[in-house]
């Protein structure tokens, strides 16, 4: 971090979140352990509650502007709250603030950049597959809204399938890769995935067993 002066931005998902502190203690808490006692001075905090989907983000943008203001490091907590969109990433990317993840200190903005466009396409794909899905059970007679708690766990599932069978697709040719380069252990799989700033199936950091399931999803085990 080129900057002493820090400016902390969270984003919570919903008004309720926003006001339990639900996810904000733990945001909170990753970049206080970040900073330490190192000599940073906090000159602004800002809590963001919207959707993930959302580019119009009034708090960041004020966070921004501080940071252009006083020449200070915007601090995250987790990278992937900030690339799930690729115009939004192009925003930030334009904004000319330096940034840093708790989770990902070392990411650069080259790496945001191609965790962005992974995200997107793979958005775009989920989307694709899980209104396939839907219309595949419309076609087999379940009735789409029903209250029948089993035509509706009939349809959840379709959907989870769909989300997960799409996901898997995507990491195939990459773990592809990396076993090509002689990476062949499931804890060595993960951390190069994790190295390529990419996310586990449920977020986060990739642990053995959820490699080996995405694997076996794909039969490259």
């Amino acid at each position: 971090m080129s900057s002493t002066k820090m400016v902390t931005y969270f984003r919570v998902s919903t008004d309720r979140q926003g006001r339990s502190g639900l996810g904000l203690d733990a945001q909170r808490q990753a970049v206080t352990t970040y900073l330490g006692n190192g000599q940073w001075e906090v000159v602004g905090e800002f809590v963001e509650v919207e959707s993930g989907r959302n580019n119009d983000r009034p708090r960041l943008a004020d966070a921004l502007a501080i940071c252009r203001k006083k020449k200070a490091t915007l601090v995250i907590a987790k990278l992937d709250r900030l690339s799930r969109n690729l115009a939004f990433t192009a925003n930030l990317m334009e904004a000319g603030v330096d940034f840093v993840a708790t989770d990902m200190p070392h990411a650069n903005k080259t790496m945001l950049q191609m965790m962005a466009v992974f995200a997107e396409h793979e958005r775009e794909m989920i989307s694709k597959r899980t209104k396939e899905a839907l219309a595949a059970a419309k076609q087999r007679g379940v009735k789409l809204g029903s209250p029948n708690p089993r035509k509706g766990s009939t349809i959840g599932n379709a959907v989870k399938s769909a989300r997960a069978d799409q996901f898997a697709t995507n990491i195939h040719p990459i773990i592809g890769e990396i076993q090509s380069a002689g990476i062949t252990t499931l804890r060595g799989i993960a951390a190069a995935l994790d190295a390529r700033g990419i996310c586990a199936p449920r977020g986060g950091y990739w642990k053995p067993t959820s490699v080996r399931r995405v694997m076996l999803q794909k039969s490259l085990s």
